[in-house]
């Protein structure tokens, strides 16, 4: 068994990881942005510098699971792992730091316990294939084959994109078989993980409010997400008064008023009890100007971190979807399409996020992600957390993303000082 190191680890830096985020981003982004959508010519052209950054600066083979996911291993005086990483593909036109962030600082991390000789446990890199979906509309692909909750036989082998290509056929041409897509699982749990670190882009406006470089997350929210669709009349605008209407596009209208207020009213005063209530889609019929609408199919994504509290938003939904169809003379339907739990991340790696936060920043905000990632996944099978880097605008999946380099410093230090205690912790604890 390997002796653990005796060397001490440098001070964290972010020098070589911007550098790199910038090498990467040239290379793989246009004037509209990053292109590194998952299963394409560009996204590999991303992996292909993943391999060379890591062969160059590590001397490490890049080894790929059957989910095709991309895994750097550093040998430690204990089989028991830390793992930690994100992802390269991007959405079509994205920004230079979501996802990548967290694999680039990964190689950082890499180098400095590398260079102190053995860690004390092993130390896992991996860029999770496919987090965002914008190919296939699947997302997590990857990090959900490894957690097992993937059924791709069932979720996956229908899906075409919009040029035509099955989804299939896309990862046979990156050398994986979606049958043996489920074998993922066994690959990480062979890798004896005892805890996942995540760094990412916040991707939304919080920190920037609250003028904070970084902050530690507390849990991904539960989703739950459905079609409803109003159904009333269609009839002539010009021959059909008002009070004797079935409009379905009022009534949607009215729900989405509705479920606005019922995001407002289950908000806390705190990042923990915040919650959203969306609705994103309207799709009403006939759709011609001088029709009154008779379906309406709006969209409702409700968010939060407290299950029950998703629970009573879920109701409060449905009787305002009563009221609203009461009210017009119409009927409504739901159509559940997706529901996700809360994903709480783990308390002591939270107070570990918390002290690595504070040393660099000054202080430790808390915020829960309502985003989903690839932690999301890794928190239902090991203690999981993650640091948020400011977002400047607090925007993403545009070229427009960005995070001041100076809060991108302090987030990566806080990220490599959290891998350095929680490894610190596995290691006592084997």
């Amino acid at each position: 068994m390997p002796t653990a190191r005796t060397k001490k680890l440098t001070p964290p830096t972010s020098k070589r990881v911007i550098a790199d985020l910038r090498e990467l981003a040239k290379r793989t982004s246009n004037e509209r942005g990053a292109q590194r959508v998952a299963w394409g010519p560009v996204w590999r052209e991303a992996r292909a510098w993943f391999t060379e950054k890591v062969r160059a600066d590590l001397d490490l083979p890049v080894e790929l699971d059957p989910a095709g996911n991309a895994w750097v291993s550093l040998k430690g005086a204990s089989k028991d792992s830390v793992v930690f990483g994100s992802h390269l593909d991007s959405v079509p036109s994205g920004g230079w730091l979501d996802g990548v962030l967290g694999v680039v600082a990964g190689i950082e991390a890499l180098r400095r316990h590398k260079a102190a000789g053995t860690p004390p446990v092993t130390l896992h890199l991996v860029d999770w294939a496919d987090e965002e979906g914008a190919r296939y509309g699947r997302s997590l692909t990857g990090s959900a084959a490894s957690a097992g909750t993937l059924d791709a036989e069932k979720e996956l082998a229908h899906l075409v994109d919009r040029s035509g290509v099955k989804l299939p056929d896309a990862l046979r041409e990156n050398g994986i078989e979606l049958a043996r897509m489920h074998e993922a699982h066994a690959y990480l749990k062979a890798r004896d993980p005892k805890a996942y670190l995540e760094l990412h882009i916040e991707q939304g406006p919080v920190l920037e409010s609250i003028k904070k470089p970084a902050g530690v997350v507390l849990g991904t929210m539960g989703v739950l997400r459905h079609m409803v669709r109003f159904k009333g009349q269609a009839v002539h605008a010009g021959a059909t008064p008002i009070p004797l209407r079935q409009d379905a596009f009022l009534a949607a209208a009215e729900f989405a008023l509705a479920c606005r207020d019922v995001g407002l009213a289950f908000s806390g005063k705190t990042p923990k009890t915040r919650v959203v209530a969306t609705c994103g889609v309207v799709k009403v019929e006939p759709g011609f100007v001088t029709a009154v609408s008779g379906t309406t199919d709006i969209s409702l994504d409700l968010r939060a971190l407290d299950a029950k509290v998703l629970a009573k938003m879920q109701k409060a939904a449905e009787k305002a979807a009563k009221v609203a169809a009461k009210k017009n003379r119409c009927t409504v339907e739901w159509s559940p399409l997706l529901a996700i739990e809360p994903r709480p991340f783990d308390p002591t790696l939270l107070g570990f996020c918390a002290d690595a936060v504070k040393e660099f920043t000054g202080s430790a905000p808390e915020l829960p992600s309502g985003p989903l990632h690839d932690a999301a996944e890794m928190a239902g099978i090991m203690p999981t957390v993650m640091v948020f880097a400011q977002s400047s605008p607090g925007i993403s999946h545009t070229r427009l993303e960005d995070t001041p380099i100076p809060h991108l410093d302090r987030s990566v230090k806080a990220f490599l000082r959290l891998l350095e205690r929680t490894v610190e912790h596995v290691a006592s604890t084997s």
